[in-house]
């Protein structure tokens, strides 16, 4: 059986805890782009480097959540 359809039959507790791991990174997410605009309102001249700056934090942020879907798989 597929470890998802397992998961989902089972109620495996790993399924619970993606869950769980995946609001860290959302509410970063939201954290990041707010403040990226609270920023730009600020210093309308600074729009450029500050979304520079959201992507690369934004791309971090999301490496989180990959890695937290990611590991499941490979615990045993």
């Amino acid at each position: 059986m597929d470890i998802l359809a397992e998961a989902a039959v089972n109620g495996s507790l790993s399924t619970v805890g993606y869950g769980l791991a995946a609001i860290g990174p959302g509410i970063g997410v939201g954290l990041v782009i707010g403040k990226t605009i609270e920023g730009t309102a600020r210093q309308p001249e600074m729009a450029g480097q500050l979304r520079g700056l959201m992507f690369i934090g934004i791309a971090l942020i999301e490496a989180l959540a990959l890695i937290g879907i990611a590991t499941p798989f490979f615990l045993p």
